[in-house]
């Protein structure tokens, strides 16, 4: 045994440097949550002063099928997420946004977490243009439910029940809303979902227990991509659902 300032350790522990963590090195909080819900409030601050669902950022950002294969506008794949319909629908976005993501992002970082967020807006995207590409449809919600979701596979994958936590119930509750609210996106929230439930598998599966960040990583890159090359494929279609107007909520 050898004598340390912390008591008599064995000659192997001794050696053991134990990692110090310090003040600077701890995480300052979910910082890329609170960054998406300011963007998101700037955005909408812009889109109002500009003229709300009737001014050019909501007429150039808003996801619509027919522009985006008549004029090649693909942006409106991504800059849909960040638009809003009304105060309402931005606050309970980011609510939603904020109690989620304050979970989530701790638990597995500020890149994964952007992983998670991005990937399951381009998925809802997807969703959205394949049940109603004739719609207008805007808002974060999409990329919401992939955070609920990811968040869902990652408690589960930590031991923490789903239902004793109260996600399984918010989901439930998302869901019924979903399907019995007018005009809410149904293919949008349904795309963002199962992203979130694929991208929390990859970081969990792979990232954490394989550690293979890397390849979690571009695993979401790769259902980031395909996300993309659907929403594009089916913009041009006549959708799932009758036309009319999708708001993500």
């Amino acid at each position: 045994m050898t004598p340390t300032p912390v008591g008599m350790r064995c000659p192997e522990c001794a050696r053991d440097r134990t990692k110090v963590k310090t003040i600077s090195s701890v995480s300052s909080g979910p910082v890329m949550t609170q960054a998406l819900i300011a963007m998101n409030v700037l955005i909408y601050l812009a889109e109002t002063l500009a003229g709300g669902t009737n001014g050019q950022i909501f007429d150039k950002g808003a996801l619509y099928g027919p522009l985006i294969v008549q004029n090649h506008e693909y942006w409106r794949i991504v800059t849909s997420g960040f638009l809003h319909e009304s105060i309402l629908h931005l606050l309970f976005n980011m609510v939603f946004l904020y109690v989620m993501g304050t979970m989530l992002e701790p638990a597995i970082g500020r890149l994964n977490f952007a992983a998670v967020y991005f990937t399951s807006l381009l998925a809802g995207s997807f969703g959205a243009l394949l049940f109603q590409p004739q719609a207008a449809t805007v808002g974060a919600s999409a990329a919401c439910f992939g955070v609920l979701g990811a968040l869902l596979v990652v408690a589960r994958a930590r031991g923490i029940s789903i239902w004793q936590s109260g996600l399984g119930l918010t989901l439930g509750i998302n869901i019924v809303f979903s399907l019995s609210v007018a005009g809410i996106s149904i293919g949008g929230h349904l795309g963002g979902l199962i992203a979130g439930l694929i991208t929390g598998g990859l970081i969990v599966e792979l990232g954490e227990r394989r550690r293979m960040t890397t390849v979690a990583l571009a695993g979401c890159v790769v259902v980031a991509a395909l996300s993309v090359v659907g929403a594009i494929a089916v913009a041009g279609g006549t959708g799932l659902t009758p036309h009319g107007i999708g708001f993500g909520a």
